[in-house]
This record gives C-alpha cells, structure tokens and sequence, in this order.
C-alpha cells in the first residue's frame, strides 16, 4: 500500500507537470534531454506520480524542466519520505537576540574606542540601506535576515563606539532608524516577529532622538502594521493613527498616503469598513498633492499601483469581489516580474476574491501559482495556509481537489 504522505508528493508532481502544459511523455523527453546518459521512461514519471517511487536524484532536473525552485521540491520530497527534521534555530537570528538584548544599542560607551567618524562614512552606510531596500524588491525575508542584521548591528556599533559632529550624529541616527526599519520588515518576512518588534522599537528610539519626524511615522506605521497582523489589532490601529500625527503636518505627500494606506489596513482589520474605506480616500487625495521635494528615500515604492492594491486587499477582507479582483488583475497584469514575493501575496488575494466571487477554479490556479512559487517568505507560507482553508469548502471541485491533495503537508505541518 502506497504511504499516503508519498501519494500526496506524487499528485503534487503531475499537478506541475500539467500545469507547465506538458504530459508524461513530454516530460520524459525533456529531462533525458538534459539528463546526459541517464534515461527517464514516462512510466517511471507515471510511478512518481502514483506516489510508489521519490525521484530524489531526478528533482534538480524536474525542477528545471517545470520551472519551479528545486528548495520547494526538495521539502516535499523530504516530506514524502518522513525524513524531514525539527528546523535549527538560525545563527542570524541567536545573533538579532544577542544584539537586541543590550538595554539601549544608541548609548555610547564611555570610552570610544572607535575614533572620530566623518560624513563620508555615513554616506556610506546610507547607501548600503538602500541597496539592502532593492535588495527586499527580490529577495525574501529568510535569504535577507542575516545580512539585514548584520549591518544594523554594524551601524549601533558606530554610534555607540565613535565620536561625530552633532550633524553627523544625527544623519547617523537616521541611518540606524532607517535599517531598524527594514530589517523589521525582513524579521517579519522570515517569521521572527519578536525580533521585527524590537527592531522597531529600536529604530523609534534612534528616529526621535534624530528629530525625523517622517522617518518616526515611517517606524510606528511599521510596527502598527505588524501588529494589526499579529493579534493585537486595536492597538495597531491606534498606533498607525499616532504614527500619521507623529509625522506632522509637513510630510511629505508620498508618506502621508503611507501612512493613511497602513491606517485603512489596520481598520480593516478591525472590522471598521468605513474609516478603513475613509483612509483610503484620504490616501489617493494625499498622493496626488503636489510636493515642493523630494520624497524621502525609503518612500520610493509609493506608488498609485501600491494604493490600488491595498484598494483592492481591503475590499477583499471585506467581502466585495466585484471591486477586488478587477484592481488586482489589472496591477498584477503590469507589475515588476523580479518583485517575486509581492507578485505571489497580491495573487494571494486574487485568489481569496475569486473564491469569494464563486469562482473556485480561477481562485485554485491562482492559489498553485502562489503556492507553486517557492518564496522563502513565512508572509508567503501564511498566505498559502489561508487560502487551502478557504479553498476546502470547494473541495469537490476537481482543480480544487488536485490543489489540496498536491499541498495536503502545508496544513499538515500547521498541525504538528
């Protein structure tokens, strides 16, 4: 009898064999093309697919041949034959532990060891945070956290060990307020959401001390972002409401429609449709005020497109289909292919609107290419558990039925 965790694996595999259009056959001929000496019969891919073999040696080529990542197959296939382990906590994150434990990162050591420390040098490390932002365009949160990490921890020390000018202690400050920002957004990516938290806060704390209230708003609507997505709704939503004040009356338009976009999430979340739905009137009013500068740095994402996606996620979580999927099939029909992560979490909530709309096929092919996608984003993985369970009560439609039996172990690791 055919172990069920290997039949599931096997429905997984011939799902993406018809998903990249291809039969048994056609499969065979392409991984014998690129096999070298070695040969593949289609009766060989039909026993992967009925579950009675693991092509272990053959997943790098299957995955090349499918167009999927080789690390999502691997985990399946790991899955499937009951060897998958306990994941060792990561080095990157024992070393956020260590680095957030001091009491305060910005208190200088009484001896500065470091020397005197210019402008240049801040200079810098305002553009490695910046190339650390592009970088999160691509990369997700577990492949940045180490890095991310590494540089906040980097630019404390400068601060704490060196001595500056007022004005390059402040750009400094800025900096540090800048990467905790990020890095938040990164820790949270990668599932380590104590650790996004007190990277927020750390970069409040440098925020004020700098005197940026816009990079402050920019903090607090961060953290209230993440709690209105961790359990502490209400207190997300009062603290994307301060982070708007906290900003002033000055900021720049481009972050004040930040801020009003986080406000209408965070109602939303509160189960309020109409201040979230007020916000984000406010927040396309906000984006189409004209500037007298430039944005600051961090807001260079903001964007129409970026509005009219958290439209269109609003209308989703309040139950309104007909508004969302047309917003979301008209940006994901122009965005960014690299921007990989967003790309998979805006078809997330396709996928939601679509089953919403009574329409569970389109909502399964959306939800296999989310699933299919091998982001290393635990955002990604949360999406991907959410939509199997919406898509259970379609379980006897047939794209519905193959997409549950081929993910069948996402919810079985949510259970254990």
């Amino acid at each position: 009898m055919i172990d069920d965790r290997r039949r599931k694996f096997g429905a997984r595999l011939a799902l993406l064999r018809r998903t990249a259009g291809l039969s048994q056959r056609q499969l065979a001929a392409r991984l014998c093309m690129v096999s070298g000496p070695a040969t593949v019969t289609h009766n060989e891919i039909s026993r992967w697919e009925r579950g009675e073999r693991i092509p272990n040696d053959w997943l790098p080529l299957i995955a090349r041949a499918l167009s999927v990542p080789l690390a999502d197959l691997e985990r399946a296939a790991a899955h499937a034959r009951g060897d998958i382990t306990a994941p060792q906590p990561r080095q990157d994150v024992e070393t956020l532990r260590q680095l957030l434990a001091t009491e305060d990162l910005l208190v200088p050591v009484p001896t500065r060891p470091g020397g005197r420390l210019g402008a240049q040098a801040v200079a810098v490390l305002a553009g490695r945070v910046h190339g650390l932002r592009l970088a999160d365009d691509v990369l997700a949160g577990q492949d940045l956290i180490g890095p991310a990490f590494r540089e906040l921890g980097e630019a404390a020390r400068l601060h704490r060990e060196h001595t500056f000018t007022e004005e390059t202690g402040r750009a400094l400050l800025v900096q540090v307020g800048e990467l905790a920002q990020i890095a938040g957004w990164i820790a949270s990516d990668a599932g380590c959401g104590d650790h996004a938290e007190q990277a927020y806060r750390l970069g409040i704390s440098a925020a004020r001390q700098a005197g940026d209230r816009p990079l402050l708003g920019q903090l607090e609507g961060s953290l209230a972002y993440h709690w209105s997505n961790n359990g502490r709704a209400r207190d997300g939503r009062d603290l994307a409401r301060a982070a708007l004040t906290d900003a002033g009356p000055a900021a720049h338009p481009k972050t004040r429609a930040l801020f009003l976009d986080r406000i209408a999430w965070t109602h939303t979340r509160t189960g309020e449709p109409q201040p979230a739905l007020t916000a984000l009137g406010r927040a396309h009013e906000a984006l189409s005020a004209d500037a007298t500068e430039e944005a600051p740095q961090w807001a260079y994402w903001v964007s129409e497109d970026e509005l009219r996606v958290m439209d269109a996620r609003v209308a989703t979580e309040l139950r309104r289909p007909l508004r969302a999927v047309p917003l979301l099939t008209e940006v994901l029909a122009t965005y960014d292919p690299t921007h990989a992560r967003e790309i998979a979490l805006y078809r997330s909530w396709l996928a939601m609107a679509l089953a919403d709309a009574n329409e569970p096929e389109q909502a399964a092919e959306q939800a296999r290419n989310v699933i299919a996608g091998g982001v290393a984003s635990e955002r990604i993985a949360e999406r991907s558990r959410v939509l199997l369970h919406r898509l259970g009560a379609f379980a006897e439609v047939p794209e519905v039925r193959a997409l549950l039996d081929g993910y069948d172990h996402l919810l079985r690791q949510e259970r254990q």
